[in-house]
């Protein structure tokens, strides 16, 4: 009898979960558009990543700026100009549709930053009691 197996079909490239590859390019479609709009608002604003629903139908895209002063003009900026990166990333693919993008600040550089402050104030407490 002859059986037929069921051996997936593996194509070229390493393998990673389609959302995976969504997010990395949403982050570099949206970082690239970035840089064409010319906005001052957004001249210190860093696209850090970004999170995508398993059915592809929303995505949280998170950013940094230089100077905390620049994050409310950064972030309504970033709203103001959603419909442009959404547009964007449909242009950029060949998906059949785009997911709607949200903007959000990322919490775990400034947590980082914090901690590397209250490591930097033990160290000098330290280094005044010896």
């Amino acid at each position: 009898m002859n059986q037929r197996r069921n051996k997936p079909v593996r194509r070229g490239g390493p393998k990673y979960a389609r959302t995976d590859r969504v997010k990395e390019l949403i982050r570099e479609i949206v970082a690239t558009e970035i840089e064409r709009l010319g906005d001052e608002r957004l001249f210190s604003v860093a696209i850090t990543g970004a999170d995508v629903d398993n059915e592809l139908a929303k995505a949280i895209v998170y950013f940094d700026v230089l100077d905390e002063e620049d994050l409310p003009t950064a972030q309504l900026a970033l709203d103001e100009n959603r419909y442009r990166f959404q547009k964007a990333f449909g242009e950029g693919t060949r998906m059949r549709r785009t997911p709607r993008f949200e903007f959000q600040l990322d919490a775990s550089i400034g947590g980082a930053s914090r901690i590397e402050k209250i490591l930097g104030d033990i160290k000098a407490s330290e280094q005044e009691s010896n």
